[in-house]
């Protein structure tokens, strides 16, 4: 649909489709109001669960993909230093504090029915794992306002370490068998999970821990940064339960546990099967665009800021996200991430798609996969 359109066009059309972040953001208020008209909390609290993994899907294979890479004479030196991305991001803190207040407000004031607490939960922990995705982004920045914000979205969803393992775990040890965010070949979404959740946890720990040691502190003194960003997640905890008592305090556990677990789907899906080769020295080779699956559809790209050009990102993590490059010579999804997901929550199908791809990317060398 967008093949045709000239490059600066593309590229303009891009920047302030971005905004198009902000509608999931806003989708639970609309499925509340709708609920209320129609006298009806059962299905009404499903309906962003349901945009994104259902109608999302559809609308990635309708517009199709996005043919636009900017120049990196031209564009990415503007771009890179256009505030605009910048500022989106970081709107994006006080937009789902409020979110997550309010949602604890409305489940526990509610009359929801459990199937509609259900979908309330799954649907605001939607919203709280493209917080995640912002948060990722804002995480491999320098600057200190970018990378606190990043772990103040963090903590609202009680996965403060991602921000210590991802960057000092999961860049170094990406796709290989060290890296529990990177599934092995025939590793289904329930294998991979518990391990996921589990080392991930403790290897934040670890390395904050060795950080610290170094420099000759404590790891339980307050400059564990863990310290910091599990403590705040206890705090908007208490502040649920204060506010709206055990419902208010299940809800936010609730829809955290959704939204990292949507996190660690994501990883699931970025890196299966692929490994780096080791070298004769016992390391491994140094990480490339065909270290990560990429995909290239133009919407779920906007609602993800980029994170589909994930190749990119693992070969350039400082990249700023408006500026990550499609690779058509990296391995491709079938599909958007959103199509991922649902596919990887059915391992049969998962491994009768995702499987011959792997082996076709790996015909050479298929003994690595086994």
């Amino acid at each position: 649909m967008l093949t045709h359109l000239p490059q600066q066009l593309t590229l303009n059309v891009k920047k302030w489709s971005f905004l198009l972040f902000l509608l999931p953001a806003t989708l639970p208020y609309g499925s509340y109001l709708a609920g209320k008209l129609l006298g009806d909390q059962t299905v009404t609290p499903y309906l962003t669960f349901l945009f994104v993994f259902g109608l999302v899907p559809i609308l990635d294979l309708i517009i199709g993909k996005d043919p636009t890479n900017p120049d990196e004479q031209l564009d990415t030196p503007i771009m890179s230093q256009d505030p605009f991305y910048k500022w989106l991001t970081l709107g994006s803190v006080p937009l789902y504090l409020v979110l997550i207040m309010w949602g604890a407000y409305v489940f526990s004031t509610n009359e929801f029915s459990l199937a509609g607490k259900i979908g309330w939960i799954l649907s605001i922990g939607t919203v709280g794992a493209l917080g995640i995705t912002v948060a990722h982004e804002l995480i491999h920045k320098d600057a200190f306002v970018e990378k606190n914000a990043g772990g103040i979205l963090l903590s609202m969803v009680f996965y403060g370490g991602f921000k210590v393992e991802h960057l000092r775990g999961h860049h170094v040890n990406v796709s290989t068998p060290l890296d529990a965010s990177s599934a092995r070949y025939n590793q289904s979404l329930y294998q991979f999970l518990p391990h996921a959740y589990l080392h991930n946890f403790l290897n934040a720990w670890k390395l904050e821990s060795r950080r610290l040691k170094k420099k000759g502190c404590s790891p339980f003194s307050l400059q564990n940064e863990l310290i910091w960003w599990y403590g705040l997640s206890l705090i908007w905890l208490a502040v649920c339960i204060f506010f709206w008592g055990i419902e208010g305090g299940l809800f936010f556990l609730g829809q955290s546990f959704i939204a990292f677990t949507l996190l660690e789907i994501v990883n699931y899906l970025e890196h299966y099967g692929l490994h780096r080769r080791q070298l004769d020295n016992g390391k491994f080779e140094r990480v490339t665009p065909e270290h990560s699956w990429n995909s290239n559809y133009f919407l779920t790209n906007l609602f993800l800021f980029h994170l589909q050009r994930h190749s990119d990102h693992h070969a350039n993590a400082k990249r700023r996200y408006q500026v990550l490059r499609h690779y058509e010579s990296a391995p491709q999804l079938p599909a958007g991430y959103a199509a991922m997901v649902v596919l990887a929550l059915i391992p049969p199908l998962w491994f009768k798609v995702m499987n011959p791809r792997v082996e076709a990317y790996y015909e050479n060398e298929f003994h690595h996969l086994t």
